[in-house]
């Protein structure tokens, strides 16, 4: 299988004379998380088999949240928690999108724009749910931050994973139905508070900023075909390597899923802009994908517990996935860890000492 790495070794160079000034700190980053893993840099790990005793050396992971060779099981634990939470009831998913006009803005201040994304999403959707007296004043949501599109451009979006039902103090009322909210009236509002938002920042409107903006509302089912689709990009990046289908050297051709006909598509660019459509979706360090709201935030779980007892929720256990044993080639048995090496990431800053004399 073609790897991200392989193609970052040979066009390393290519890559940053290509991108510039373009190149942050969190790409420098994820670039060398990615070239070490599982390679020396990141450590050493042997194993001992006790029974032959065969011994057998191995390096670990980088485990950064972009490298597609690490995260394996993260995604899967995000998404059993996730399922602790689903509801009896049937889910929406809101959509807001930046209009293309934005998006110079928007890659220009990153961190302010996806931390905007989700307040004035949260804010939009708790003022609909508001001014809505059958739903109740008090929403779930689950929001989950996306900057690219099927084919990797950089087009920032924030999911939102929505129980159909309110609170209104202990009573809760549930909306049944595939209709939630008018996604022209979400987007109508959505626009008008992002763009004061812009102005109380002292942000300059570009003149051609569409006067519709897009937001979608869609029933889900019962939520978990929505979260198993915003999992798949949590962690390991925003392409597959698997989905890397060929490499010659010079020009890498990867596949994508159209959003409009559903059909798989190829894409063959050269491999430093290749390389670049791939890291630019690096988020900044300390820079949440996900984050919680209302009763399923992280401190509302007394609520949460409370209301799926009123619903009567019969709770699917967390199966515990056990980790793989590494097995000896020799006798067939399990081997154990004899040694766990990491390195040390950062120099010890020396310190001038001071002359006494």
């Amino acid at each position: 299988m073609i790897t991200l790495a392989q193609i970052l070794r040979d066009h390393e160079a290519s890559l940053q004379q290509f991108v510039g000034a373009r190149l942050r700190p969190e790409h420098h980053a994820a670039l060398q998380s990615i070239l070490a893993c599982h390679t020396p840099a990141c450590g050493e790990v042997r194993y001992h088999c006790r029974a032959c005793q065969q011994v057998q050396q191995a390096y670990p992971s980088c485990g950064h949240r972009s490298c597609p060779a690490c995260q394996h099981g993260t995604n899967r634990q995000w998404l059993d928690r996730q399922r602790q939470k689903l509801l009896p009831v049937d889910y929406f998913l809101v959509t807001f999108t930046l209009p293309a006009q934005l998006r110079g803005f928007a890659w220009h201040h990153l961190r302010w724009t996806c931390h905007t994304l989700f307040q004035v999403a949260r804010e939009v959707l708790a003022q609909f749910a508001r001014n809505d007296t059958r739903l109740g004043s008090q929403l779930g949501l689950v929001g989950v931050l996306h900057t690219h599109s099927r084919r990797l451009a950089f087009h920032p979006h924030v999911h939102i994973v929505v129980p159909g039902g309110g609170l209104t103090g202990h009573h809760w009322h549930a909306r049944a139905g595939r209709y939630l909210f008018n996604g022209r009236a979400l987007a109508t509002v959505f626009r008008a508070k992002f763009l004061t938002r812009m102005r109380e920042q002292g942000f300059t409107l570009p003149e051609s900023i569409p006067g519709h903006w897009v937001a979608q509302c869609e029933q889900v089912g019962r939520g978990d075909q929505a979260l198993t689709y915003l999992a798949r990009y949590l962690y390991r990046g925003v392409l597959r390597e698997q989905n890397i289908v060929d490499y010659d050297g010079e020009q890498v051709t990867f596949r994508y899923q159209d959003s409009q006909t559903r059909r798989w598509q190829t894409l063959t660019e050269p491999a430093s802009r290749f390389l670049w459509r791939v890291l630019q979706h690096v988020l900044p360090k300390g820079l949440r994908r996900v984050r919680e709201y209302g009763f399923l935030h992280g401190g509302a779980r007394k609520t949460l517990h409370r209301l799926q007892w009123l619903l009567r929720v019969a709770l699917p256990g967390i199966v515990t996935q056990p980790r793989k044993q590494r097995i000896c080639p020799c006798c067939g048995e399990p081997m154990g860890i004899t040694l766990w090496r990491r390195p040390c990431r950062w120099p010890v800053p020396t310190t001038r000492r001071r002359c006494l004399a």
